[in-house]
């Protein structure tokens, strides 16, 4: 096993203003500078993407730390779309936040520009849950829960 400790999560937004603003707004993350603007033979070999510029930024996810991980919000020039993201498509499904009252937190992420979804609560050998799954104003999925 090698040596390893979480460092962030990208979001490709089709603009990672929005994104970013809504994550800030809704969840409280915080910016961590600077903004990135990056391009460069070093980027287009690393990402594989011929003439690739990405802008955007980091946002440190709550509850951490200063030194926790991120989320890191980027745009390219070019963003090829994808199917609408659904909760059992392969790779990556979505983030999640631990939260006080899910369905106050689903209003907050559609009172900005955020979907609604349909809160459940389930009992488990680890506790109760009630989660939901709503989503951000490019239809990325998150995950609102609160166990007790």
């Amino acid at each position: 096993m090698i040596a390893a400790r979480y460092v962030h999560t990208n979001i490709i937004a089709r603009d990672w203003r929005v994104i970013a603003r809504f994550y800030t707004d809704v969840f409280g993350c915080v910016l961590v500078p600077p903004e990135r603007d990056l391009r460069g033979e070093w980027l287009d070999r690393g990402t594989g993407v011929r003439d690739a510029h990405i802008r955007g930024v980091h946002l440190r996810l709550p509850g951490h730390g200063d030194a926790g991980p991120t989320i890191e919000i980027f745009t390219y020039d070019d963003v090829v779309p994808q199917s609408h993201p659904v909760a059992n498509r392969a790779g990556y499904g979505h983030v999640a936040f631990l939260v006080e009252d899910v369905a106050a937190a689903m209003r907050e992420v559609v009172a900005h520009g955020g979907k609604p979804g349909e809160i459940v609560s389930h009992a488990t050998a680890a506790g109760a849950l009630e989660f939901v799954y709503v989503r951000d104003p490019e239809d990325n999925l998150i995950e609102l829960q609160r166990w007790t």
